[in-house]
């Protein structure tokens, strides 16, 4: 069975048998009143047995440093390995054909996701669930695979920096989630119980070590989703420093809504204070069409 589709098996089974095993989770009789979740809690150091889990679930096969070719040797072994076992099923000649057409589809399919986000260029994924996670004109760019097997909606995405593999972003299925489940808290528990207690802020968890640093993300209110990032910290430090230099320039306030806005910064403007600006604006304004 392919490598991603058993770490998608065992993280579906994880969460049933989380939500099942555990009564704050499963739905206890009587509703529990919500608490906040405290803001930055700070989580012991990473323990061993942790980071080979979460090395092994989001790492994979795959290192930083990988150039997209060399990734995508690893897509092409996963995805032959995945139609390999579907032709070994049949002894029809032009099913299995149609299944080597399908392989092939697929693998052009992630070959052409590749993107490079150059700079005044936009791109699709500019508002999405990836939003936040590039920037443009900073040497980065992006491969995409859907892990849609068994009926699951997973996608995975690979992020380049200066050619190197630095980061991956993977969506999870929330279907695997019950509704009435799919919050942070529940998102938070299931987490935290799989690869051991990591930062909580807001709405993320973050697992830090000298290797790797691992974020759990609950999208829910905005993409209807969750993920799972891992990312080189070392290599995130340079690429943040060359996006707050490429970061364009800050718009500056307009010159009508400068003479309006209370100077004094009160929380409360007076319009009235300001009734001389503002008539003084309007007067412009008629003078420069009677022009």
């Amino acid at each position: 069975m392919p490598r991603f589709r058993t770490a998608r098996l065992i993280l579906a089974s994880f969460l049933g048998v989380a939500l099942a095993a555990s009564p704050s989770l499963a739905g206890p009789k009587k509703k529990a009143a919500k608490t906040k979740v405290e803001a930055k809690k700070k989580a012991p150091p990473v323990s061993e047995e942790n980071k080979k889990k979460l090395a092994a679930s989001l790492l994979k096969d795959f290192k930083f440093g990988m150039t997209k070719d060399e990734v995508m040797k690893i897509l092409e072994k996963d995805i032959s390995a995945k139609y390999d076992e579907e032709i070994g099923k049949t002894s029809d000649v032009a099913r299995q054909d149609r299944i080597r057409a399908d392989r092939k589809k697929e693998l052009a399919r992630v070959k052409s996701t590749y993107v490079e986000f150059a700079e005044n260029k936009p791109s699709p994924w500019d508002v999405s669930m990836i939003e936040g996670e590039f920037a443009h004109g900073t040497n980065e760019a992006m491969l995409e695979r859907w892990e849609n097997d068994g009926g699951k909606n997973n996608r995975r995405f690979f992020f380049f920096y200066e050619g190197k593999l630095w980061k991956m972003f993977v969506s999870l299925d929330v279907s695997i989630l019950p509704e009435d489940k799919r919050n942070f808290e529940t998102f938070s528990g299931v987490m935290q119980g799989l690869y051991g207690p990591g930062e909580v802020d807001a709405s993320q968890i973050t697992w830090r070590t000298a290797e790797f640093e691992a974020r759990a993300v609950d999208k829910l209110r905005t993409y209807d989703m969750l993920a799972l990032v891992i990312e080189d910290p070392r290599v995130r430090r340079d690429v943040l420093a060359l996006r707050e230099v490429k970061a364009p320039p800050k718009k500056e306030t307009s010159a009508i809504i400068k003479a309006v806005i209370d100077v004094d910064n009160s929380h409360s403007p007076d319009v009235k204070a300001n009734s001389n600006a503002i008539d003084a604006v309007i007067n412009a304004q008629g003078s420069k069409k009677k022009k």
